[in-house]
């Protein structure tokens, strides 16, 4: 299982969840990615959508103004 880490830091929407479907297409099933970021909008929407794509959000972490989503390809 691999673990792909995409730093969306300091980027507003849409570029968060355009990187984040980018890399759940190149990962392989049973892998990680891990969305770190600080725009609030995304978020919300991240999880959504990988919801709506039939994915599993493992683990949404908040600390400072910085967010964290695990979802599981």
């Amino acid at each position: 299982m691999a673990k792909v880490e995409i730093d969306v830091r300091g980027q507003t929407c849409p570029v968060p969840l355009v990187e984040c479907r980018k890399a759940l297409r190149k990962a392989s099933p049973g892998d990680e990615v891990v969305v770190m970021g600080t725009h609030p909008a995304s978020k919300k929407e991240i999880p959504m959508a990988c919801q709506a794509m039939g994915l599993e959000v493992l683990d949404i972490e908040e600390k400072d103004n910085e967010w964290k989503i695990r979802i599981k390809r």
